[in-house]
């Protein structure tokens, strides 16, 4: 149900904004360069608006935002409940699980930075 629910609010997102990009495309890249100066990305001289702007609100994006909303749904954590074990990746790029390393009796250092 859940999935349902957020199905229907990113397509209902991505049909309006996809929407007013087509009626106020000049309102809609100020918008969108304002969403972008708060992850710096205005800030990059390399990354103009006419390379990433116009893929807000495409398929792609749909697709994107709900494979990222879906996994999150799956890594809620609740008081008093079991911790989810959330899939990680190494350094090596190999996909892995926190269990796992508790299993190794390795340290496990998590960064938590910036993905931009």
């Amino acid at each position: 149900l859940q999935k349902i629910l957020i199905l229907l609010q990113v397509t209902l997102s991505v049909v309006v904004g996809k929407t007013l990009m087509i009626l106020f495309p000049n309102a809609m890249k100020r918008y969108i360069l304002k969403m972008g100066e708060k992850s710096r990305m205005n800030q990059n001289p390399k990354f103009s608006y006419e390379n990433w702007g116009p893929t807000f609100f495409s398929f792609k994006y749909l697709k994107f935002v709900l494979k990222v909303k879906w996994k999150r749904l799956e890594d809620e954590a609740y008081e008093g409940h079991p911790a989810p074990n959330t899939p990680v990746v190494t350094l090596g790029g190999e996909v892995r699980h926190l269990l796992d390393f508790m299993e190794d009796k390795r340290p496990l250092i998590l960064n938590f930075g910036s993905c931009t």
